[in-house]
């Protein structure tokens, strides 16, 4: 069974609350782990204590009864049970489908299932809870898997992070369960290879040249917490605290600091967050990084090794800033997830459920305005997201190819917090633009939009450690759409099934796809846009493909009720079919919908293409209307297909199982033939919209320029966004050099917003209404200037 680095988190590092320890305990740990804890004892707190028992709350709950918990406790004690019924400890491997040796690609697992029937062991009302012969098998099997697989004599063999944090943490989550019932000596030997590979958290300890950044730096910071809290090691719980700021570096690789500058490890003062120095990764390694610093706050609060104030302030500002936009329906988009979409174990929504949980957790340590914001957030994911319930779980293996531990905290802690009628965060029109992370998002109260982009400051894609195999396209434009009526699209086994070479939004061609670079950059900036208000804007991206044969010049403009998305100087050497993919929709299984061309009804029949030839409209029910703003050959085509998550990921402890899935999907192409010189194309994309809606909206748009030079849109109250490569006019906008623009009236003037999409240049110089403006852009990054002009 594969267990991959979110069951590890989700599962452990971050869920929450308190719990009674059943049995005999340590008596160095009694008062802390027992019911009541140091208080109810009458004993002082200690640190040492406080911090374990709070570790162990993050693994077991605070035992707060409901049927919810009951149903969780349920699912969570039939993964343990089966776990430890299969277990041998009497030698040989404690599974016999996970060899025992040296550098073993198995060790997670292991680890992952020990920790499964140890949370059980430790949860009041689990299956297996307190049980003295599960116990002791628990004890069995911490020292068999030392002896042969994780001591401080093996030598890291394959990945980094599975010596580093992967491993740590779940030998942490099993040893905090049971610390009451193992001796310091015992403690100490199962933890001295933790010391080995993180007695330092500041770096990497199989090349010490490498300081740790990012999440990385904070899982370290936190597992030398709690393991120097486990030892009796001040000095290493001192260590890991002053690894959260870096202390040793001087501050340089602070997991809280904001960069100001494109791309580079970690939060990013316009709110994005970068891993491996070119992932936007807001959906996974920067949970990662804010499930660990909860956690640290978590477990320290309350003793003398708590965080400041300041610091927890800026912890829980991070929520709002940097990832609650870019989550609908509780589920992150999959623009910010990097190679992590491609995992059976982690789709939107279990990601989704990670940092609703880290939300919790954050609230409860957090006051005032920041409590309420922290606790309002979650409270709207949890209610919007009903796809996958976060207070129901029916069964832990929904979205893995293993189980996925139930989150019995997590659910604990969302009760707790729903008990006190907080008020759900609001719906709120927002158009953000991320320019260090080369990302956007569009939210109405409708509907939402975001964009997966590369240039040469961020990677068109992440393929390593054998995941995202058939991510060719995920940065070359794709235009994603988040409906409310299809709030499961991209967690539904789409990127095992979707053709991953006619992503919507995308110019690509037909022809092998070519290999899988690990992360590839682009070789044009010219990637970014404009901010009008919170219901406008506009991007642009100057497109070649990986091979250089194809290029164009792509926008994306963003209005309440749609995005009018444009193409031109489409050129291509290839000698390929070249296609604009205007929609490819996931409509499950054997999923229905009537489509409509100009009122005309279009065969839906399975593998029928249909070739339609200039439509003025499309329609496909419950997606979406489709508008044609210039002449175009639209093939429309829905069929099955049919693929397993092994051909997207074949990690070797993330791996997904082979089993076949089956998708209908509707694509809806725009075909430009063979070497098209300077074709061109413009549509736009109206989420849930209606057909009347749809059929209306056809005099809306009006296209000002579509050319290889500028390409600009009018609005209704006549405002110009527009999106110029070059020195250029339109209408009344002429600008100096590369540029994206907004001009239009703002209470009793007109404003003149503007940003350099290629972060290269000190300033735009743009003539308008008889006036000429010198708009400085030099280190901001790509983010919006606005001009008030009389």
């Amino acid at each position: 069974m594969p267990v991959n680095r979110r069951t590890a988190l989700r599962g452990g590092a971050i869920t929450a609350a308190a719990v009674a320890l059943a049995g005999t305990v340590r008596p160095a740990f009694a008062a802390g782990l027992a019911p009541g804890g140091l208080a109810s004892a009458g004993l002082a707190p200690d640190p040492y204590q406080a911090i374990v028992a709070g570790y162990r709350e993050l693994q077991t709950g605070i035992n707060r009864p409901s049927p919810e918990r009951t149903a969780a406790l349920k699912n969570l004690g039939r993964v343990a049970k089966s776990y430890n019924d299969s277990m041998t400890v009497t030698g040989g491997p404690l599974w016999t489908d996970l060899p025992l040796g040296p550098g073993s690609d198995y060790t997670t697992s292991m680890y992952g299932r020990l920790r499964a029937i140890a949370v059980d062991w430790g949860t009041p009302g689990g299956t297996l809870s307190g049980d003295p012969a599960v116990l002791a098998r628990i004890k069995a099997a911490l020292e068999l898997i030392y002896t042969s697989q994780y001591n401080p004599q093996v030598g890291e063999i394959g990945n980094w992070y599975t010596y580093e944090i992967g491993v740590p943490y779940y030998v942490l989550h099993t040893l905090v369960t049971v610390a009451g019932e193992l001796t310091a000596d015992e403690l100490a030997r199962y933890v001295s290879p933790i010391k080995r590979f993180v007695g330092n958290p500041n770096v990497r300890a199989n090349n010490t040249a490498v300081v740790e950044t990012g999440a990385n730096r904070a899982d370290k910071a936190l597992i030398s917490i709690v393991s120097g809290a486990l030892t009796g090691d001040a000095a290493w719980i001192k260590t890991g605290i002053d690894a959260i700021t870096d202390v040793a570096g001087g501050g340089a690789a602070s997991v809280v600091a904001k960069l100001d500058k494109a791309a580079g490890d970690g939060f990013h003062v316009d709110g994005s967050f970068i891993q491996h120095d070119t992932i936007p990764y807001p959906g996974h390694y920067g949970i990662v990084l804010l499930t660990a610093l909860a956690g640290a706050i978590h477990v320290t609060e309350g003793t003398g090794y708590a965080l400041p104030d300041d610091l927890k302030q800026k912890v829980y500002a991070l929520v709002g800033d940097t990832f609650a936009p870019f989550v609908y329906a509780g589920a992150l988009m999959e623009p910010v997830r990097g190679r992590m979409l491609s995992r059976q174990g982690e789709t939107g929504h279990d990601i989704g459920h990670q940092l609703t949980v880290s939300t919790l957790v954050l609230a409860r340590s957090a006051t005032g305005a920041a409590k309420d914001g922290l606790s309002g957030l979650a409270a709207k994911w949890i209610g919007e997201g009903t796809y996958a319930p976060f207070l129901q779980i029916p069964d832990p293996e929904r979205f893995a190819p293993g189980p996925d531990l139930v989150a019995t905290p997590g659910i604990e802690l969302a009760q707790e917090m729903l008990a006190a009628r907080v008020r759900p965060a609001p719906i709120v029109a927002t158009h953000r633009i991320f320019g260090q992370q080369d990302r956007m998002v569009h939210v109405t109260e409708g509907w939402s939009g975001a964009l997966g982009v590369g240039s040469t400051r961020i990677s068109r894609y992440e393929s390593i450690n054998g995941m995202n195999q058939h991510g060719w396209h995920v940065g070359d434009g794709v235009l994603y759409t988040f409906l409310p009526n299809a709030k499961g699209h991209y967690s539904d086994a789409y990127w095992p099934t979707v053709d991953p070479l006619l992503l919507p939004g995308t110019t690509t061609k037909t022809g092998p796809a070519g290999a899988l670079d690990a992360t590839p950059l682009s070789t044009k900036a010219h990637v970014g846009g404009v901010r009008w208000d919170a219901r406008h804007g506009a991007y642009a991206m100057d497109f070649v493909s990986a091979d250089g044969t194809l290029t164009a010049k792509k926008s994306w403009f963003f209005t309440p009720s749609g995005v009018v998305c444009l193409g031109a100087g489409i050129t291509d050497a290839s000698g390929e079919q070249v296609r604009t993919t205007v929609e490819n929709r996931n409509l499950g299984e054997n999923g229905r919908g009537v489509l409509l061309a100009d009122a005309r009804l279009i065969s839906t029949a399975p593998g029928k293409a249909n070739a339609l030839r200039k439509p003025r409209w499309l329609h496909l029910d419950g997606v979406a209307g489709y508008v044609l703003l210039e002449d175009a050959q639209v093939t429309a085509l829905r069929e099955d297909r049919t693929g397993t998550w092994r051909d997207v990921d074949t990690g070797a402890n993330t791996k997904g199982t082979t089993d076949p899935y089956t998708r209908r999907y509707q694509k809806l192409v725009i075909e430009h033939g063979v070497k098209p010189a300077d074709a061109r194309y413009a549509y736009a994309v109206l989420p849930a919209a209606s057909v009347v809606g749809t059929v209306a909206s056809l005099l809306t748009w009006r296209v000002r320029a579509n050319t290889a030079a500028a390409q600009a849109v009018r609005l209704a109250d006549h405002t110009l966004l527009a999106n110029f490569y070059s020195a250029g006019t339109v209408d009344e906008v002429a600008v100096s050099g590369p540029a994206s623009v907004a001009l239009g009236r703002t209470g009793g003037g007109w404003s003149l917003a503007v940003s350099d999409p290629t972060q290269l240049q000190d300033s735009i110089e743009v003539k308008v209404r008889h006036t000429t403006v010198k708009v400085p852009v030099k280190g901001t990054f790509g983010a919006t200037q606005v001009v008030a002009l009389r």
